[in-house]
């Protein structure tokens, strides 16, 4: 009986598979510069004769760490959670898409207490790059180490005028998309729950007032609010208590969203009879409430494969150039 060869080094491999030492490399590092076929073929003939990258080694030669920050800061919203829906639907495919490129994620949550938190991170040398989630009250803070810092890219709003690389959904449309949507439906006294001073929210709030602008009728209440669900219900319970309730909401989050059902189901108020709602997001549990949530998507799964694509070809010195997404939306029971 024949016994396959064992490979112990990367010129045996590249011998046997006839390529250079340097497309070797690359292709059981994942780079895309690398043909996937290629790629393949050589991860293949690696596992075939029983060849083991020694990550230490190589992390220590080129210089890398072989993690990827990935962190949340949470500026505007200290009583956020990790378990936050729309968190754990981005950080799931964020974490898919990292291994692939065979690096742990180094996951942090911050509060920021001054300034210079994301230089800290940066400058400790424990990553090789960093995706931020969200930009919160923080806009500063993250464009000045994306002036001087090149593996960092951003989930949030595109900022035309920013050095930050950002992936993201086209917010304004997507709270135009919300709010047509209700307006064509006949309602008109409209409401937008959210808080505006996140950037995201902002947008979206842009939108929803353009829609109504365009149509020349109905009427608009902002409602700021904190985005957890405890915070959320109670500011629009006290909300409905103290005034008339609109015929259509176009919340912030798919959180908020759900909170203005409890929180109108407790005044008596039919979904969508009496008051239509859309969240924003589409997080997995929004077809699952009572009745299911009409939501404007964000497609994060393909939002987390470009954000860790952009910052890798960052990582590999490339320049790249902010994407901005479609939103959809989704048509369920609330509105």
């Amino acid at each position: 009986m024949s016994v396959t060869p064992t490979v112990s080094t990367l010129a045996e491999l590249a011998e046997l598979a006839g390529v250079s030492v340097a497309t070797v490399s690359r292709s059981l590092a994942g780079n895309p510069v690398i043909a996937k076929a290629t790629r393949d073929r050589i991860v293949a003939l690696a596992s075939e004769h029983g060849f083991k990258v020694n990550q230490a080694a190589r992390n220590l030669r080129l210089g890398r760490t072989g993690a990827i920050g990935v962190v949340l800061p949470l500026g505007h919203e200290a009583e956020q959670h990790l378990s936050d829906p729309f968190f754990m639907s981005l950080l799931g495919p964020l974490a898919d898409a990292i291994a692939d490129r065979g690096h742990d994620l180094l996951l942090s949550r911050v509060i920021p207490a001054n300034d210079r938190w994301l230089d800290a991170i940066v400058d400790a040398g424990r990553v090789d790059g960093v995706v931020v989630v969200g930009q919160s009250n923080q806009i500063d803070a993250i464009e000045r180490v994306a002036a001087r810092y090149r593996p960092i890219v951003v989930w949030g709003a595109d900022m035309p005028d920013k050095t930050q690389i950002t992936v993201g959904t086209d917010n304004v449309a997507g709270g135009r998309l919300a709010a047509e949507h209700l307006l064509a439906q006949g309602r008109r006294r409209l409401a937008f729950f959210g808080n505006i001073e996140v950037p995201e929210f902002a947008a979206r709030y842009v939108g929803f007032q353009q829609a109504l602008a365009a149509s020349g009728s109905g009427q608009a209440t902002l409602l700021p609010m904190h985005l957890t669900s405890e915070a959320s219900y109670a500011a629009i319970e006290a909300y409905l208590s103290g005034h008339s309730s609109p015929d259509g909401i176009v919340a912030a989050s798919d959180v908020i969203a759900m909170s203005a059902l409890r929180a109108l189901a407790a005044h008596g108020k039919r979904v969508p009879q009496d008051v239509s709602v859309v969240g924003y997001d589409d997080v997995v549990i929004a077809m699952h409430t009572t009745p299911p949530l009409t939501t404007v998507r964000q497609d994060v799964g393909r939002g987390a494969g470009v954000l860790v694509d952009l910052l890798f070809r960052r990582i590999e010195g490339a320049d790249v150039q902010s994407v901005t997404m479609a939103p959809e939306l989704i048509l369920r029971g609330s509105a």
